[in-house]
């Protein structure tokens, strides 16, 4: 079953990635241990809480199940349950790349992919 999970990182970082095939995490993941992503319903508070003002995002989309075991759900910001990838993340498990943008102090999330798209 596919369960889409999101990760919103720099554009530099996922060129990095694509570069060498792997994305390892930011400097706030590899501090952590674990790769941090987000459900649909948690990307705007993600967003607000960690990535305020920030410009040259992408929202990469992953099929959390395609991770296996190393994808572990945590409690976290207000006791929700979020996806923790305790690995690096092969650039071959992204199904898409879209640009977030900010508008007016504001970012706007592109159109999450529909799993019949994917």
């Amino acid at each position: 079953m596919t369960q889409l999970i999101y990760k919103i990182c720099g554009r530099i970082e996922w060129s990095h990635a694509k570069e060498t095939g792997t994305y390892k995490g930011s400097q706030d993941d590899m501090r952590d241990g674990f790769i941090h992503f987000s459900t649909a319903e948690q990307l705007v508070g993600t967003l607000a809480k960690h990535f305020a003002g920030q410009i040259d995002l992408v929202l990469v989309t992953v099929d959390g199940a395609a991770l296996g075991e190393l994808l572990k759900w945590e409690r976290s910001r207000g006791g929700d349950l979020f996806p923790h990838l305790y690995g690096a993340l092969s650039v071959t498990n992204a199904l898409s790349v879209q640009d977030i943008q900010l508008e007016n102090d504001s970012h706007v999330l592109p159109d999450l992919p529909e799993l019949e798209a994917i």
